[in-house]
């Protein structure tokens, strides 16, 4: 019998020798016995194969890692996370790494060193990469060990002081967001990418590592100024609620809601005390002062230099906007002392009764002409108020603006003064002219009426400064038009009396 070939590597273990087939030549004797071990090798190996993956798939599902590792990969709860089949892809690794080394072992021992040594190349390289990668794999779970460890302390630790429950009675109602899961979660992928570089570096991935360790290191280097400034915002912020709270209780034990109360600017705050608003006002003061240091502290200069400099213009601001706030408020207050004091004036003279003499009908259950007027002297002293609050906030076209609104207005107030005052005296004629009583009184008392409305409105019109010139051309032609037609009528009503008066001169001249 011819020995045994003799095949490197795995292909040795099949090296066993076979007897000859009967009835063949001495050249393809040794080649029958290769093809015979090499495929007694594949089968074994196919079979072996499967077994290993089977068994990989099954201890798999059996820990539920496929599960586990979409949650840690998700951040999400391993029930609600989206399944990675991570399962079927290590059974597949398994059979085909497997079904490599026996196809190698077929090569080998039909002589196939062509086809056999590019394979046996390959599979060494990848026993070779082998370690780096169980060394990756180990430093990938202990991050995730470590990380999980870490963030399962630090949100047991945090439940105990219950900050989502203080944190959501702070803000009057359910936090939207647990802030012990959300510290637990960015350190929990803080420490995954401090791991991060170590897991390339045992991977020998030298393309993906530097840049990664540029931001690991520019995160390490921001940890410190990220962590002074929520440090600074949470103090800010305590105090900010310290000081509202302090100050609201202040101010409302000290009498200021009822005074407000009395001056008339409840209606202002709505269903706000005047405690509530300076309290909100200084903590609104607080939290800017907070926002720029904590902006100060972050130096991200493309961010901070114009949030600090819109901030820094937003204190300055506040000052004119608590004087301005502090006129209006004075101003309210004086003018409903006056206007309640022009009301009840006027109403104990009894300018009530205005509308009869002006020939207006009294609508029943609508303000009183006192309480319009007392209604209009507080329009015009908030108006006034209005200037100068504006004046102090350092805005000439603002107070420009409003400077105009209120002569508009005064105009208007004018205007309609003696248009009021042209009605009464257009009645008070009428009454005059129609007092004989007869068919022709009557009728030339409406003409003088009609022609004195049309005078005083005109000249209410002309006041308000409501088209001018259209007024004045109108009023003209209108009073034109009366002058002609009344030459017409008088000329056509006079005919014969003045050719009698006509014939007469000539007559006369005759003689």
């Amino acid at each position: 019998m011819p020995p045994a070939l003799a095949l490197p590597g795995a292909a040795a273990l099949y090296s066993a020798q076979v007897p000859p087939i009967p009835g063949t030549s001495p050249d393809v004797a040794p080649f029958l016995n290769g093809l015979v071990r090499g495929l007694v090798a594949l089968l074994v190996g196919w079979l072996l194969a499967i077994l290993v993956a089977s068994v990989v798939r099954h201890l798999l599902s059996r820990l539920d890692v496929g599960r586990r590792l979409s949650g840690w990969l998700s951040g999400q709860s391993a029930n609600d996370a989206t399944l990675v089949p991570i399962e079927n892809w290590a059974g597949a690794i398994a059979f085909w790494t497997i079904m490599l080394f026996a196809i190698l072992v077929f090569l080998d021992a039909v002589g196939l060193q062509a086809a056999s040594t590019p394979l046996q190349r390959f599979l060494g390289e990848i026993l070779g990469y082998a370690p780096r990668i169980f060394s990756a794999l180990i430093l990938t779970a202990l991050a995730w060990l470590v990380a999980t460890v870490v963030k399962l302390l630090l949100t047991r630790g945090l439940q105990r002081f219950s900050l989502d429950d203080r944190l959501a009675s702070q803000m009057g109602g359910s936090s939207p967001i647990l802030l012990n899961e959300t510290l637990g979660n960015i350190l929990y992928w803080l420490i995954l990418l401090l791991f991060l570089p170590f897991v390339l570096d045992a991977l020998a991935l030298q393309g993906p590592l530097e840049p990664i360790q540029g931001a690991v290191a520019q995160v390490l280097e921001a940890l410190p100024r990220i962590f002074k400034a929520v440090l600074v915002g949470a103090i800010g912020w305590f105090i900010a609620r310290l000081v509202r709270v302090v100050l609201t209780n202040f101010l409302g034990s000290a009498g200021v809601d009822r005074l407000g109360y009395r001056i008339g600017l409840s209606g202002l705050a709505g269903t706000q005390s005047l405690s509530w608003i300076a309290g909100t006002i200084a903590y609104t003061v607080i939290l800017i002062v907070t926002a720029i240091s904590v902006l100060q502290e972050l130096q991200i200069q493309a961010i901070s230099e114009p949030a600090v400099a819109m901030l820094n213009e937003i204190l300055l601001a506040i000052p004119y906007i608590l004087r301005a706030v502090i006129i209006l408020a004075i101003a309210y207050a004086i003018g409903r002392f006056v206007a309640n004091l022009v009301s009840n004036f006027l109403s104990g003279v009894g300018f009530n009764n205005m509308p009869l003499a002006l020939g207006l009908p009294m609508t029943v259950g609508a303000k009183s002409p006192s309480d319009i007027a007392g209604i209009i002297t507080l329009v015009g002293i908030m108006l006034f108020a209005a200037i100068a609050a504006i004046d102090s906030l350092k805005v000439p076209e603002l107070t420009a603006l409003v400077a105009g609104l209120t002569t508009i207005l005064g105009q208007v107030l004018v205007g309609a003064l003696i248009f009021a005052v042209g009605l009464y005296l257009a009645n008070l004629a009428y009454r005059v002219i129609a007092m004989p009583g007869s068919r022709q009184a009557t009728l030339l008392a409406q003409v003088a009426r009609l022609a004195i409305i049309v005078l005083v409105g005109a000249m209410a019109l002309q006041q308000m400064g409501i088209a001018p010139d259209i007024v004045n051309l109108a009023f003209g032609l209108i009073l034109g038009a009366v002058a002609v037609a009344s030459a017409i009528a008088f000329g056509l009503g006079g005919r014969d009396v003045a050719s009698e008066q006509l014939r007469e001169w000539i007559n006369n001249l005759k003689r």
